[in-house]
């Protein structure tokens, strides 16, 4: 699986102009000391004292009127009522919009697909095998264990057996380019003899997304429930993304 850069438009200091536009102001400049707290404060919303309030009182400080809290309430309630008030406080989103980064991306049919259900503030064009009849790339997956419980997505560690799993993966996969390639010299339509392929072939596409769809599709897939393959992918997003808009980046997804 391969990410790569291809275009990007706008910078930390794009999404200050944004957001300063309500007050008719347009800063020529970034300013170190001012407008990394005013990006924070638009992916939180909440100012950095009252951000550092909460995380202090969360670890057992003291906690300043600025928190709203209900009276009479255990410590437990209060940290549940706090975490809940911070789940559904706004962000100021549109500020990250005014942004554009198109990366070409390279995965498995199946991992596309998973993809592929990101669509706001996206626009995505993909590899089409209605016109192109080459032979396929396959992917080989690092063959994982069942999820153990009442799990019922994920995976587990390695599979003992996955070598052998991947000699019969490969076998079975490869029979199925094989009757599709003979498909497409027999004369049959590309966009039918596709249909033998299986999920594992690798497919190719181009993102555009604004800042903010970009890191939360980042947020999103590189959580420990998403699957190993697209985490992988999402990783590789974050590392092309995260210096083009470093502050912004690292406001909206913590890292």
């Amino acid at each position: 699986m391969k990410v790569e850069y291809i275009d990007h438009m706008g910078s930390d200091l794009s999404v200050v102009r944004a957001a300063t536009a309500s007050f008719a102001k347009d800063p020529e400049a970034w300013d170190e000391d001012k407008h990394p707290r005013l990006i924070n404060y638009l992916a939180r919303g909440m100012t950095q004292a009252d951000y550092d309030n909460m995380v202090e009182y969360l670890s057992g400080g003291q906690q300043s009127n600025s928190i709203n809290r209900s009276p009479r309430l255990d410590k437990q309630q209060e940290v549940a009522e706090i975490l809940e008030a911070y789940r559904h406080t706004p962000t100021h989103w549109s500020p990250f919009a005014h942004t554009a980064i198109t990366l070409r991306l390279k995965a498995p049919i199946a991992i596309h697909a998973q993809f592929m259900k990101h669509t706001v503030g996206f626009a995505h064009n993909t590899v089409s095998r209605r016109y192109v009849s080459d032979t396929p790339e396959v992917f080989v997956p690092e063959f994982r264990e069942k999820p153990t419980g009442n799990i019922k997505q994920g995976s587990g560690g390695l599979h003992r057996d996955r070598f052998d799993f991947a000699n019969w993966y490969k076998r079975e996969v490869n029979k199925s380019i094989k009757l599709y390639e003979k498909l497409i010299e027999q004369g049959a339509s590309p966009e039918q003899a596709r249909f033998v392929l299986p999920q594992g072939v690798m497919t190719e596409w181009v993102s555009t997304g604004s800042l903010y769809a970009w890191a939360r599709l980042y947020r999103l897939r590189t959580d420990s429930h998403a699957q190993k393959e697209i985490q992988e992918l999402a990783g590789q997003i974050g590392q092309i993304i995260k210096p083009l808009f470093p502050v912004s980046w690292a406001a909206l997804t913590g890292e």
